[in-house]
């Protein structure tokens, strides 16, 4: 899991299902903020599931990590 540090940060995110070019750039303390923020706001659920595959990328360093968010719980499990 990622140090949160209290600093925010520029991440990009984006669901798998939608284009990347329809990503969201948000200002949260870790990757995984990120991730939930990001399906919070997110107006485009699939249909086939409770679970929603997500990527965020850090914009400073360029690294991303992924994310599978539960619909029901918002509970959110690394992906790599």
């Amino acid at each position: 899991m990622t140090q949160v540090t209290g600093k925010t940060r520029d991440f990009r995110v984006h669901a798998r299902h939608v284009d990347a070019h329809h990503a969201r750039t948000l200002k949260e303390c870790s990757f995984e903020a990120a991730a939930i923020t990001y399906v919070e706001g997110l107006h485009d659920l699939p249909v086939d599931g409770n679970e929603i595959s997500v990527i965020v990328r850090d914009v400073e360093s360029g690294h991303e990590h992924g994310f599978l968010v539960d619909l029901d719980s918002g509970r959110s499990t690394g992906r790599g």
